[in-house]
C-alpha cells in the first residue's frame, strides 16, 4: 500500500472549475483502481485562514500498490485535466508511521510500513470534525496556534486543508526530521494549552492523527521540491 499527498496550484482563470471538481471530481474518483480512500480538499487563506484559498486544493489518497497509484497520476484523465489547469502540482509519497483516529469512520493509514529515523523528514497530519457549537473556540484557538506551525523551527512546508468549510478540518506539515517536529510538539506551551483544551471542552466529533515517512516528492510546491531545497 501507498499514501500520496498532492498539493495543487490552479493556473489563473480556473477558480470555477477548482470549486467544481470539489463535487464532480468525486464519481470518477470512485471509480479508480486500486484507489482504497481519497479526500479532495480545500486549503485557507494565507495557508491556515477561516476564507478559502480557492487557487489552491489539496488531494490525499491511499491507494492498494505503488502501481496504482502510478497509473493514476501518469494516465487517468481526471488527473490530466488537473495537470493542464495548474500552474503547480506538489506530490509526495507517504508511508505511516503511526496512526490514530479515524477519518469518516475508519483509519485509512493503519497498515504496517518501516519506521523512520530522527533525521528522516517526516509529515505530519491532523484532522478533526468540529462540533457545531464548538467552533467559536476551535477558530479562536486552534487556527492561529496552527499557523504558528508554518514558522517552526525544522518547518519546511505547513498547510489548512478541509473537506468542508468550518467544521472539517486538518492540518498539514512537513519536517525536517522527527526531532524538529517532536522538539515544537513538547516546548511549544500554545501547542499544548489547545490539546488541553481540545480534550477538556470535548471540540471534535471525530479525529485523527498521523506521522508518515516520506519516501520522495516531485514536482513544486511554492516553487520547491521542500526535500531538496
Amino acid at each position: 500500500m501507498l499514501t500520496t499527498l498532492s498539493i495543487l496550484t490552479l493556473k489563473p482563470g480556473n477558480v470555477r472549475w477548482g470549486l467544481a471538481q470539489m463535487g464532480t471530481a468525486q464519481r470518477p474518483l470512485q471509480r479508480v483502481p486500486g484507489l482504497r480512500f481519497q479526500k479532495l480538499l480545500g486549503s485557507g487563506a494565507g495557508g491556515f485562514g477561516f476564507m478559502p484559498n480557492v487557487h489552491r486544493y489539496g488531494f490525499m489518497a491511499v491507494w492498494d500498490s505503488p502501481a496504482a497509484a502510478e497509473a493514476f497520476f501518469t494516465t487517468h484523465p481526471l488527473w490530466r485535466e488537473y495537470q493542464q489547469r495548474t500552474q503547480e502540482i506538489w506530490t509526495a509519497e507517504l508511508a505511516p508511521i503511526k496512526s490514530h483516529g479515524l477519518w469518516d469512520g475508519v483509519n485509512p493509514f493503519d497498515y504496517e510500513t518501516e519506521g523512520a529515523a530522527l533525521d528522516e523528514p517526516i509529515a505530519v497530519l491532523t484532522r478533526a470534525s468540529i462540533r457545531w457549537r464548538k467552533t467559536p473556540r476551535f477558530w479562536r484557538y486552534v487556527a492561529p496556534t496552527s499557523a504558528t506551525v508554518a514558522h517552526a523551527p525544522g518547518v519546511r512546508a505547513a498547510i489548512g486543508l478541509g473537506e468542508l468549510p468550518v467544521v472539517r478540518q486538518a492540518t498539514v506539515s512537513l519536517w525536517e526530521s522527527a526531532q524538529a517536529m517532536q522538539d515544537y510538539a513538547y516546548r511549544s506551551e500554545k501547542h499544548k494549552e489547545v490539546i488541553k483544551l481540545t480534550r477538556q471542552e470535548k471540540w471534535y466529533g471525530e479525529e485523527l492523527f498521523a506521522r508518515f515517512r516520506v519516501i520522495r516528492a516531485q514536482g513544486t510546491w511554492d516553487g520547491r521540491n521542500l526535500l531538496t531545497s
